[in-house]
Formats: C-alpha cells, structure tokens, sequence
C-alpha cells in the first residue's frame, strides 16, 4: 500500500496494517499532521482495523505526535478494533509512563509479539 507521505511506510500482514517510521525524528508539525492523515485513512478504511505502530529507530517525538496517537486510538476503539504500539526504546517509553499513556496504549516489546496478539 502506498502512502503520500516518505516519513511512514505501511504494510498488510493478513488484515493487520503495519506502520513504520522512516525517520528518525518525528517532530515537524506539517508532517505529524500528515502522518495523522495517513493513520486515519488506514484505520477508517477497515470495518475493525488492527494496527500496529512500530517505533523501531525513532529518537525524538514530539507532543503533537502523541497527540495524534491518541486521536488513533480512540478512532480504533469506536469501530471496535486493536492498536499495538511496540519497538518504543527507552527514552520514549518514558515519555509514555510521565504522561501516563503507557496505561491507554497496549504496548509490546516488537511488532511480532504485536502481530501474534491479534484476536
């Protein structure tokens, strides 16, 4: 599946999309905004998406992407779907447990604890 943007790639694993970061850093606002778009085309595109977001190489994040995380996930759960974060390294995970998100998301050690967890 192509995407308008270069920043995520996505992928179909059997019914479950797969969205990977290109960049390292994911802090340009015109980007996130675009990355939101990309995520939300993905997920209204399924009657219950399942996604996973891997952050496997990333290094910096801004506030504004945990922001469209969460408009991610809370589109997920209205048409009853899955979302696994995963790959998360450790500086940004600990963004996630100060903002108390770790507690919203389901998060998972790599995408292929993520893909074997769909129901």
């Amino acid at each position: 599946m192509s995407n308008p943007t270069t920043v995520i790639q996505i992928s179909d694993d059997a019914g479950v999309k797969k969205i990977t970061f290109t960049q390292r850093s994911i802090i340009d606002e015109t980007v996130i905004h675009q990355i939101g778009k990309d995520i939300v085309t993905v997920i209204d595109s399924a009657t219950k998406p399942k996604v996973v977001i891997s952050f496997q190489g990333v290094e910096h994040l801004s506030s504004a992407a945990l922001g469209v995380l969460i408009t991610c996930h809370n589109r997920i759960r209205v048409k009853e779907g899955q979302l696994y974060l995963s790959d998360i390294p450790k500086p940004i995970f600990e963004i996630f447990k100060i903002t108390k998100l770790n507690k919203m998301f389901q998060i998972v050690d790599t995408s292929d604890v993520a893909m074997k967890s769909f129901k």
